[in-house]
């Protein structure tokens, strides 16, 4: 990679960072593109450089972080396979990839789930096909494990997929809100236990 495209990178990390936590603290419609490049240590016309507007920028940094997680949930999985472990020892590895993520990117995870039930903007079928990525990820693995026998064949994979995506993000932020005292191994080991009990029943 050259030094012209590592720069580019850098600066659209920036902004990608700064965009959110303003985003996430304000609202989109009280943040202005001068405060992004400020926040981020750019001038406002390498905003507009990089993003044609304040809009693309949005749907642009929410489909990046969604791709950020949708790839540690997959290496999570991979590397649990490479290990030798089951398939539900997979998924376990996906909360707590999970956990990692939200814990890095607190006001990115807010954003997504506040922007997630909103229908009248721009970037709605954008943020649901990123989303859906991320779903994939786990389906496959419940799918696998239900072809293992580790996994009940009774289960709605698709809706079991959407749960462990959705119990994450929410214990994440009600942890990260209202429990900050706690540590990021007992949120794992609470969840692990509930994956455990209510999902890792095996086939009958």
């Amino acid at each position: 990679m050259d030094s012209s495209s590592t720069r580019r990178q850098n600066t659209r990390r920036k902004l990608f960072e700064a965009a959110v936590t303003l985003i996430a603290e304000q609202g989109f419609s009280s943040t202005t593109v001068d405060e992004i490049a400020e926040r981020a240590g750019v001038a406002k016309g390498t905003v507009y450089y990089n993003f044609a507007s304040k809009t693309v920028l949005f749907e642009e940094l929410l489909k990046h972080g969604i791709e950020l997680l949708t790839a540690a949930l997959q290496a999570a999985a991979d590397e649990s396979a490479e290990r030798g472990g089951s398939r539900v020892d997979a998924l376990d590895a996906m909360i707590r990839a999970g956990l990692d993520f939200i814990t890095r990117y607190p006001s990115l995870t807010q954003l997504y789930v506040a922007e997630l039930w909103r229908t009248n903007r721009a970037w709605q079928s954008t943020l649901m096909q990123v989303r859906q990525k991320a779903i994939a990820v786990i389906e496959s693995v419940l799918r696998e494990a239900v072809a293992a026998g580790e996994l009940s064949g009774d289960i709605d994979v698709p809706l079991t997929a959407s749960a462990l995506f959705g119990m994450v993000l929410v214990a994440a932020l009600d942890w990260q809100s209202f429990q900050p005292e706690r540590s990021i191994d007992e949120v794992h080991s609470a969840l692990s236990r509930l994956l455990q009990g209510r999902v890792g029943g095996t086939a009958v």
